[in-house]
């Protein structure tokens, strides 16, 4: 009896989660178009009552449950909590979207709040089934999400073609660890990593076992599919463009911590034997991401398409920590994480900001003259850009600062050294925006009209990437501590 409460205490958050996502769906069978923002307020206190009991749970021991497929550390839960806070924003920006496009609806709620839980189960997953669970949970929400918009043909694309690319990628996900299960005989990751481990110190050639190698290549692609990696990148550019801007901003943004979960818990913590050989294909990808998310998003014109390009090369940053293969470098991974959320949705807060009834800011051209309409707009636009380009002191400086000395440390010099060249050129189409801004003349002179709640925590947000970046140190003492509580 024990057992069960303990195990239904730790997984509580993610059973309120799930609970209040089925309650949301019937609640709104009773509810007219003018009470739907019954639904929302109930989606706003279902993520922070979750945060709440994640929050109460801190912990700085490592506890399982379910019979070892559920962790409960230091990682997940600070990576939980960014979730829902992320979540939450998220929700603040979309509201009045969603209202003007009736899309505002119950089945919008529900299905983010499932998205949600799935994401707080691929990071407290400590089996790769439960982590598969949590993934497909994830995406088949996601899926849906973007079709949600049933009248826009654009959308209805982007949902065929992230579904399609987003199966193919599970399936390959999953025939990855059917191998990996197949020569350590367990789905466990803890078990994994042991007997791993113990056959390469009897046989240290057994790592080069093709079926070993080969389920790692599948969980590796998928893995990077699931980030935007190259070169499995090419659903990025059509999915952001096609969404509903309230839902790239959903794709755009909090599911990478889940992501970041998911290589920490199979390549660092099951794989760690083989990190030889992940470290190789993430140096790759890493390289690539960064060459190409840059060098493409000088030529877009679409706003959402260019962020995508840009999500890519972020990517790439992200990367080269997960590849140096130390605390420093998955810590740096974790900080960059962080920053990376936290700088799309402002970007993507002043997209939705400044869209309205009949028009989608989209387009780059949509964005000059914003400092003559808009003082507050643009300097909010300003620092968020500032940021992404990785200019002191936003806090996008110090996560690329982090990411690269770790890389250097490890010694990929030539890494470090291409990796800042990349950012040079990136730099050139975060300017172009804050030279439209400030020294071209307004196409629309529309008065931009946001509900107070969103000009706050959009603000909030902002001036986060300047004031965290100012007193970087209790991030980077958060991140520094919850890695090597969580892998040591």
């Amino acid at each position: 009896m024990n057992t069960i409460k303990t195990d239904l205490l730790m997984s509580l958050p993610e059973i309120t989660v799930l609970s209040m996502a089925m309650v949301v769906l019937i609640i709104d069978l009773f509810l007219n178009k003018k009470n739907r923002l019954v639904i929302y307020g109930l989606a706003q206190v279902t993520l922070f009552v979750a945060a709440y009991l994640v929050w109460g749970s801190h912990t700085t021991t490592v506890d399982y449950a379910y019979s070892g497929m559920f962790i409960d550390d230091p990682l997940s839960e600070v990576l939980k909590l960014a979730t829902l806070i992320g979540a939450a924003i998220m929700l603040v920006y979309t509201r009045h979207y969603m209202m003007l496009r009736n899309m505002f609806s119950g089945e919008y709620y529900a299905l983010l709040l499932f998205a949600t839980a799935g994401m707080m189960v691929m990071i407290s997953g400590h089996s790769m089934l439960s982590i598969y669970v949590g993934l497909e949970l994830l995406s088949l929400c996601i899926y849906a999400m973007v079709a949600l918009d049933r009248d826009n043909p654009k959308a209805t694309e982007a949902a065929m073609k992230y579904f399609v690319l987003g199966a193919l990628a599970s399936g390959m996900l999953l025939y990855g660890m059917s191998m990996i299960y197949g020569v350590a005989g367990s789905l466990d990751i803890g078990v994994i990593a042991l007997r791993l481990h113990d056959i390469a110190a009897i046989n240290p050639d057994f790592v080069k076992n093709p079926v070993l190698v080969l389920g790692l290549v599948f969980i590796v692609a998928g893995l990077a599919f699931k980030f935007g990696a190259v070169p499995f990148h090419m659903w990025a550019p059509d999915v952001y463009e096609g969404s509903p801007t309230g839902i790239t901003i959903l794709i755009g943004s909090i599911p990478k911590f889940a992501g970041f979960a998911m290589a920490i818990r199979l390549l660092t913590t099951g794989l760690d034997a083989l990190v030889l050989d992940w470290q190789n294909m993430l140096l790759i990808m890493a390289v690539l991401s960064i060459a190409i998310g840059n060098i493409t998003a000088i030529a877009q014109t679409n706003l959402k398409r260019m962020l995508a390009y840009s999500t890519i090369s972020h990517i790439g940053f992200l990367l080269l920590g997960l590849m140096s293969g130390t605390l420093n470098g998955y810590a740096s991974s974790m900080i960059y994480v962080v920053a990376y959320v936290l700088m799309a949705l402002a970007g993507f807060g002043v997209i939705l900001m400044l869209s309205r009834k009949g028009f989608e800011a989209e387009q780059l051209d949509d964005l000059k003259g914003l400092n003559q309409r808009s003082p507050w707009a643009a300097f909010l636009m300003l620092i968020t850009m500032f940021s992404m380009a990785g200019v002191p002191p936003t806090l996008g400086f110090y996560a690329k600062f982090s990411v690269l000395q770790a890389a250097l440390q490890a010694g990929f010099v030539w890494v470090v050294v291409f990796a800042v060249l990349m950012a040079v050129v990136g730099a050139f189409y975060y300017l172009r925006i804050i030279k439209l801004m400030y020294f071209d003349e307004p196409l629309d002179d529309a008065v931009i009209d946001a509900p107070l709640d969103m000009r706050m925590v959009l603000s909030l947000n902002a001036l986060a990437l300047l004031g965290i970046g100012l007193m970087p140190q209790g991030l980077l003492e958060l991140c520094g501590r919850t890695i090597y509580a969580s892998l040591y």
